[in-house]
């Protein structure tokens, strides 16, 4: 039965690779460069947009531990972040365009993979499909979608600027991770005092903001709340948030800076660098006033300045079973962040799933799915059985794994989860690599 994937992201690249590796014909449709959303830049698949950040590595970490399952089970996209990363403390960063580059060269060339450039506008009536299209899904594939989904929500997400490094005045600035982690230059660190930082925060509050266009309701999701947005709950919010200086010391004066902003490597020669946390919908002429504020920024030159783009996800609890299936037509298959999994990872993690199902399904198979007590699990499952009515886009976090059974003491609890996790991927992977023998 043909296998067909739209959508050439990170979910829709991990599932045509996982696919193919269960020896199933895939064709994977991508826009790109035939037409790019609002957000996207670069003409190959599996381009990083908000951030070339992967976040935490550590397993203290549910995205770490997250990782560290895609890693055991073969994922492309681990092996391409590892193949790009860049030096970024204890976090897992990339060289984006060297991991777009990475992966569309594996994708392309592998043989039961045929790349299609172009814009889909229905969906197949006939065959196995997995819709990846992403948070943003053109417009004639949304209405196809929304057809299908019913009621469709949507919110949005705001990208960061990046500076360019020969900009940076290094006089002002000073290279160190937090509590010492990773090498120390990892990130430049541009200290504020009390009295720039409340000035800074006086010109967030008053700046110009990009407008919402009438017909589309602006609901943010926590993790990428544009800095403004943060400024507006209150004058310490940013203190606390990507501005908070705890576990830095400006050499300078030995001292804690009242505030500072992080500026984080956006490539592996060290020439750009990302606003970390500093995601806006701030006019593009604002941007450029209200950032060159920031100690070390007054003559930054912006590589990319920040903007506003439409992410849309469908009501994965009321639509999708656990194996990803659209309830009400099994051949249909959803990936990404269209499902409401938030995050690059957790994005990769979908495809993951959903690559394997329904390469399972066109070889007249049984689905499968992970432990629940595994870090993929514990995110299906919340997707897929989260409260209808409230249901908002989700980070895997250890919050949403079954508890452990006995008493663990509080410090001990993130590292017996991983554990188990780690115990229980490998007794399953044992069973799913017996069940696909012929692999």
């Amino acid at each position: 039965m043909p296998l067909t994937i739209i959508g050439g992201g990170l979910a829709g690249c991990e599932a045509a690779w996982q696919a193919a590796s269960l020896g199933v014909s895939v064709d994977l449709y991508e826009m790109k460069p035939q037409k790019f959303s609002p957000a996207h830049q670069l003409p190959g698949l599996a381009e990083l947009v908000c951030s070339n950040s992967l976040r935490g590595d550590s397993l203290e970490n549910a995205v770490g531990l997250l990782k560290e399952e895609l890693r055991r089970l073969g994922s492309l996209f681990m092996e391409g972040a590892e193949a790009t990363r860049v030096p970024a403390g204890g976090a897992l960063a990339v060289d984006r365009e060297k991991f777009s580059t990475f992966i569309t060269d594996r994708v392309a060339s592998h043989p039961l993979i045929t790349l299609h450039r172009g814009e889909v506008t229905e969906i197949p009536d006939a065959g196995i499909v997995v819709i990846a299209s992403g948070p943003l899904t053109s417009d004639s594939l949304a209405a196809v979608i929304a057809s299908l989904a019913g009621d469709y929500l949507y919110f949005y997400d705001a990208i960061a600027p990046i500076v360019s490094s020969d900009s940076v005045d290094m006089g002002t600035v000073f290279a160190a991770s937090r509590y010492g982690k990773g090498d120390g230059d990892d990130y430049l660190n541009c200290p504020l005092s009390a009295e720039e930082y409340e000035a800074f925060v006086d010109a967030l509050l008053a700046a110009e903001k990009v407008p919402a266009r009438d017909f589309e309701k602006v609901v943010h999701f926590e993790g990428c709340m544009p800095v403004e947005e943060m400024a507006a709950r209150g004058r310490e919010t940013l203190r606390f948030g990507p501005m908070k200086p705890v576990g830095l010391v400006d050499p300078r004066t030995g001292l804690e800076p009242h505030a500072v902003v992080q500026l984080r490597k956006e490539n592996l020669e060290g020439t750009m660098y990302n606003l970390v946390g500093f995601q806006t919908k701030l006019t593009w002429p604002e941007q450029r006033r209200i950032f060159r504020m920031i100690p070390g920024l007054e003559s930054a030159e912006f590589v990319r300045l920040g903007s506003m783009h439409r992410n849309t996800f469908i009501n994965a609890p009321a639509l999708l079973a656990p194996t990803f299936q659209l309830k009400s037509d099994p051949r249909i298959f959803f990936a990404g962040q269209i499902t409401g999994v938030e995050g690059y990872v957790e994005s990769a993690g979908s495809g993951y799933l959903a690559g394997i199902n329904a390469a399972l399904a066109a070889r007249g198979e049984e689905p499968i799915l992970p432990p629940r007590t595994t870090a993929l699990g514990a995110l299906v499952h919340h997707v897929t059985n989260a409260e209808v009515k409230s249901f908002q886009p989700m980070n895997v976090n250890y919050g949403l794994f079954p508890e452990l059974g006995g008493r663990v003491k509080k410090k001990e609890r993130r590292q017996k989860l991983a554990e188990r996790a780690l115990a229980d991927l490998e007794a399953w992977g044992a069973t799913f690599e017996e069940k696909i023998h012929d692999r």
